[in-house]
């Protein structure tokens, strides 16, 4: 039972793994903490965002929708591997998934197919939205991949956590399929190489 880090420590965190950090912001108050807990954190979850251009990307993520207020995530990870940090607390990411896959990310075990939508996620997970249509066919830039890796590695570096607590919203949430464009089993090979 992990509490979630400070904003000061997550920002740390991810500067420390050679990111670009961008604050905007109050983004260390902008959460949705009156909805609910947030933490205990188990896991990082990933994203892309069905959007184009950074700056309307980065909007959109922290204000969100009239009928999905923001923040979306806690970190934008745009297309030139810069993260904007849009939030921070509870955050409109991960929905109702499911709550043998929360387990099995505890455990840092083999993921089960994600078959009901039971469980609070936006209370376990930080959220991190990638820049990208997730059409299958935009581009996902080496410098994009390797800063989603870092941010992931950064988090579960200060949790003491592996690569087995990243997951996609794909795995969480069924009907989901973000991110589209590259495997998790991919990235969480990454992050892996990262943390070793």
């Amino acid at each position: 039972m992990a509490p979630p880090m400070s904003a000061s420590r997550f920002v740390d965190a991810l500067r420390d793994e050679g990111l670009t950090v961008v604050e905007v912001g109050q983004w260390r108050t902008h959460n949705r903490n009156h909805k609910g807990p947030w933490g205990p954190v188990h896991g990082v979850m990933i994203h892309h965002t069905v959007t184009r251009g950074t700056s309307n990307t980065v909007r959109i993520c922290r204000d969100g929708y009239e009928s999905l207020p923001g923040p979306l995530c806690h970190g934008v990870i745009a297309k030139d591997g810069t993260v904007h940090l849009v939030g921070y607390g509870r955050a409109n990411h991960a929905g109702l998934g499911d709550d043998e896959v929360l387990r099995a990310v505890i455990a840092e075990k083999r993921l089960p197919r994600d078959d009901e939508a039971t469980t609070d996620g936006n209370r376990h997970f930080y959220g991190f939205e990638c820049e990208n249509l997730g059409n299958g066919k935009d581009p996902w830039p080496k410098v994009q991949l390797d800063a989603i890796a870092k941010a992931a590695a950064a988090v579960c570096r200060v949790h003491g956590w592996t690569h087995r607590s990243v997951i996609g919203h794909l795995e969480w949430q069924p009907g989901k399929v973000d991110p589209r464009g590259f495997t998790m089993a991919s990235m969480r090979e990454r992050i892996a190489e990262r943390l070793r």
